[in-house]
């Protein structure tokens, strides 16, 4: 409950300096005493400030109600006091409350136009009421251009708002409109225009700093970002905690947690939830329990308070650890709910694959929203029960595009892709409008049937809705393109991506590879490296494939070597696979067995599976053998290693080992999976 004792205690001061005031003045109607009129004078001004400070702390807190009792019974108000009140209008969004008392206000001065213009921009960037009125100023100061500028920024008239700064006189500009326009530019996605205002600044503040660096940071340039933190003089908290999520969203765990000590090494700079949230959050991404622990501790140590927000930040750190209880015991610790601590505890047990304890939880919710449905109805499909999926689906009061995609994505990772397309027909008959990850599922569901025209069919409908340049559709189309064979449709809509990512490249790299067009993957990685697109483990897959078709065994020896030592990437058996296979193909079979024996890790199916192809190919019964006698202990009921061996020995003319061996595979009843086609028929009546 909202504590009322600030607005009771100056309620009685204002019942006290009434008092006293109406006493003195019958008292004094007929003798004036200078001194004890200043006394008096002095104490109401006193009483105003203090009012007119009130009005301000309780509007930024968002306790307009207080604001507003404190206002109303004040028996004199300054220009200051209506100013306050009209600032707290502002600051809580109630523009109708703001208009009225502008227009009732017996004077007004350029803080009360500021007041009045950050209202019309905060309440749906009302920009030309704004700007009517600071056209009617008389008087106007940085902040009012700032204000002004802000506004033309919210509201994407970038060019009115260029012209405007460049309209501010110059000894207003800096930082204050500056900051705007660098401000705007960022979250317009613009750096190169954030950072050429920057450059033109005379004076900066720790407002222009900080912005650059977070600016910096989330584009991913963690390098530029932490030389202007360098140069930067007297830093804040908001500086610090920018540049640690810069790091930790750009995956360096270590470097963002050594900030974080070094912060707390500056005295000046004081922990807050806000940057151990910010932690929280990176320890729970990167699985780092041990030091999630350690700053749950230290939270607690150094008195911070745990508010809700710090609260489902540490649920969310254990949950996605896997330390379920931890997670439970911070839940039922915390005094304050609300719905987000118990969605991210259900979230927590279901990543964790504890469906049912999750339900348990979900059914003990005092209220329930559509994520903790959408929530349950993925660890249900997850555990591929699809049919409690549908169930729980159906009983849904309300289904929005997420529940539905959450549907649609289970029948797809469950390999039920009929079911998909007809929950996505559904969907859209429902008159649901579908998001970037429907139709990311739904091309995945039509690259597995190898049906382009459904593919074609679900392309159409982006354009249709105008998602066609959205990043995630696109890179989702290159794939299905190339899956299903119409590779170049999918090299168009690469084309057409205007700023690719490594998901792009990836996509596109192993479309090519995979239709036979090694060399062209090869240039377009040639391509990535130019733009500076640090590439990952599944580049190299694609790669490494392309050079398996193409035969490019040194280029494959320096690519694969390159992993570990240009990008720090450790191969994984998949990489060790293509390598087998690309040095079994060119007959260097010994050297593919002495790759697999000084694997790092244990090799799988695929790397036992080239290494027999390999032997077959070249008649290496010993090495066939080797590669057999793992793939069955791999999986037993594999019929490859008993027809592959058998064939070898027939060819090596020792037909009773081949027969003995057919005879045991018929013996464990092993049978060859035949063979399967899809075939498309078009029915015309």
């Amino acid at each position: 409950m909202r504590s009322k004792r600030p607005t009771i205690l100056c309620f009685n001061l204002i019942s006290r300096v009434s008092s006293s005031l109406l006493a003195h003045h019958y008292s004094t109607l007929s003798i004036s005493i200078p001194h004890e009129r200043a006394t008096t004078s002095h104490a109401s001004n006193k009483f105003v400030v203090h009012c007119n400070t009130q009005i301000t702390q309780h509007g930024r807190n968002g306790n307009l109600e207080e604001s507003e009792s404190i206002f109303n019974r004040m028996p004199h108000k300054t220009i200051v006091s209506y100013t306050a009140m009209l600032t707290a209008y502002a600051l809580n969004g109630q523009l109708g409350k703001a208009q009225k008392l502008f227009d009732q206000m017996p004077e007004r001065n350029t803080a009360s136009y500021n007041a009045m213009i950050t209202a019309y921009v905060r309440h749906n960037c009302m920009v030309r009421e704004a700007y009517s009125l600071f056209s009617q100023m008389d008087e106007k100061n940085e902040v009012s251009y700032a204000a002004m500028i802000t506004g033309f920024l919210r509201a994407g008239l970038f060019d009115n708002a260029e012209s405007l700064y460049h309209e501010t006189p110059v000894n207003w500009r800096d930082p204050v409109c500056s900051n705007a326009m660098i401000s705007g530019y960022l979250n317009a996605g613009r750096l190169e225009d954030a950072v050429n205002i920057f450059g033109s600044m005379k004076y900066r503040d720790v407002v222009s700093w900080s912005s650059m660096i977070d600016g910096y940071c989330k584009k991913g340039k963690i390098a530029e970002a932490r030389v202007l933190f360098n140069l930067m003089h007297d830093k804040n908290v908001v500086t610090w905690t920018a540049m640690i999520s810069g790091y930790m969203k750009a995956g360096s765990f270590a470097d963002g947690f050594s900030m974080f000590l070094s912060m707390r090494k500056e005295r000046a700079v004081a922990i807050n939830p806000t940057n151990l949230t910010v932690m929280f959050e990176a320890c729970g991404n990167f699985g780092r329990y041990r030091e999630g622990m350690q700053l749950h501790g230290l939270a607690l140590r150094i008195g911070s308070q745990i508010d809700i927000l710090l609260g489902n930040s540490i649920i969310s750190m254990y949950g996605r650890c896997g330390f379920l209880n931890e997670a439970t015991r911070v839940f039922q610790r915390m005094r304050d709910k609300d719905m987000v601590s118990w969605n991210l505890l259900i979230s927590g047990y279901v990543q964790q694959g504890e469906i049912e304890k999750a339900h348990r939880i979900f059914v003990k919710m005092p209220e329930k929203d559509v994520v903790s449905w959408t929530t349950i109805l993925l660890g249900y499909s997850r555990k591929g029960d699809t049919g409690s999926s549908i169930q729980l689906f159906r009983m849904m009061p309300e289904k929005d595009d997420v529940a539905w995609t959450a549907l649609i994505s289970g029948f797809v990772s469950n390999g039920d892709y009929e079911k998909a397309i007809h929950c996505y027909i559904e969907m859209r008959q429902k008159a649901v409008r579908p998001n970037s990850h429907t139709f990311s599922s739904m091309l995945s569901a039509s690259a597995v049937l190898a049906n382009p025209n459904h593919g074609s069919q679900i392309h159409a409908h982006i354009v249709k809705m105008g998602m066609e340049f959205d990043l995630f559709i696109q890179n989702s189309l290159v794939s299905m393109y190339s899956k299903c064979g119409n590779i170049y449709e999918s090299w168009r809509v690469f084309l057409n991506i205007s700023a690719p990512n490594v998901i792009s490249f990836n996509s596109m790299i192993t479309g090519l590879s995979q239709n036979g067009s090694g060399e062209e993957a090869l240039q377009l990685f040639g391509k990535m490296q130019n733009e500076s697109i640090e590439p990952n483990e599944i580049t190299f897959l694609g790669v490494l494939a392309a050079c398996v078709h193409l035969g490019l065994v040194q280029k494959g020896r320096e690519y694969f070597n390159s992993m570990r030592s240009l990008y720090g990437i450790e191969p994984g058996p998949d990489h060790y696979s293509c390598m087998v296979d690309l040095l079994g193909r060119a007959g260097l079979v010994d050297e593919a067995n002495n790759l697999i024996q000084r694997m790092p890790v244990e090799p799988h199916l695929g790397v036992w599976g080239a290494l027999l192809s390999a032997s077959r190919i070249h008649h290496r019964l010993d090495l066939a053998k080797l590669a057999a006698h793992n793939i069955i202990e791999l999986e037993p009921d594999s019929a490859i290693p008993y027809v592959v061996l058998s064939d070898l020995y027939n060819i090596a003319g020792r037909n009773q080992d081949g027969d003995r061996l057919r005879m045991r595979k018929h013996s464990k009843r092993i049978k060859k999976s035949p063979g399967c086609s899809w075939i498309m028929m078009s029915i015309q009546k």
